[in-house]
């Protein structure tokens, strides 16, 4: 049976690789994101014809609430909180510690209960699925606000576990490492120049912290997100998918 499920970031990396997962099982994807051009580019590669493009700032809530109206009482199985920008912070003026914290931690607080009645007029388990990060799990200098944002939404997925399991939503968040995208290959060449070496000298050092000396593809994470959103028995959960960089007992 077909659902329905919204994904914030959808049009680029990770978030176009979800959706491209769950379009080709036949559900329908609502693509939210602040770049109309990059939600359409996601559009054309979809399957079906039923999907929808939301143009949104997760960090504005009038701006959610906007799109929100353009969905009306849709009915929705699954809101995937995907949204977030990375890079380096830095105490002082040009400090991007608001930017991070506004996008990846308050913007999916923002997100998530923007959208919540859509998710509660669906049947049977409702799914939140919240893409943290191994840097909320590890610390890397200068960057303060991408490792406590991404901290932060491991705290709030366990609440919102814990709140809503009375309601069948089940809530979950995965921790990607590196994942060949165009932040990571962007964060890639800024450590690099950083460091002074070659992006591909860096890659090399990078992945002597991955065992499986390699990043994942976008689809492999779309992989893991679209079992979680297919089960009934996994919630509060905190899934590690970065190469075995991060092995919890």
């Amino acid at each position: 049976m077909s659902k329905t499920y919204i994904i914030s970031g959808a049009g680029t990396g990770i978030g176009r690789a979800i959706a491209q997962n769950l379009a080709s099982a036949g559900n329908r994807c609502v693509l939210l994101g602040r770049s109309l051009d990059k939600l359409l580019q996601t559009l054309t590669t979809l399957e079906g014809t039923n999907h929808q493009v939301l143009v949104a700032d997760i960090r504005d809530k009038a701006s959610l609430a906007n799109a929100a109206t353009q969905l009306g009482d849709v009915a929705v199985n699954g809101l995937i909180a995907n949204s977030g920008i990375g890079g380096e912070n830095y105490w002082g003026d040009d400090d991007r510690w608001d930017a991070i914290i506004d996008t990846n931690l308050t913007g999916t607080y923002n997100f998530v209960n923007t959208f919540l009645p859509n998710l509660r007029n669906a049947d049977a388990e409702k799914y939140i699925v919240i893409t943290s990060s191994v840097l909320a799990r590890l610390g890397v200098p200068d960057y303060s606000a991408y490792c406590a944002s991404k901290a932060g939404l491991l705290g709030l997925m366990r609440v919102w576990a814990a709140q809503y399991a009375k309601e069948n939503i089940l809530v979950n968040a995965i921790c990607p490492g590196w994942v060949d995208t165009d932040m990571a290959q962007s964060g890639l060449q800024s450590i690099a120049d950083s460091i002074g070496v070659t992006k591909q000298e860096f890659y090399d050092i990078a992945m002597q912290s991955v065992p499986l000396r390699r990043m994942s593809d976008p689809e492999e994470v779309a992989d893991l997100v679209n079992y979680l959103v297919n089960q009934r028995s996994v919630t509060g959960q905190a899934f590690d998918i970065n190469g075995g960089a991060v092995m919890n007992s």
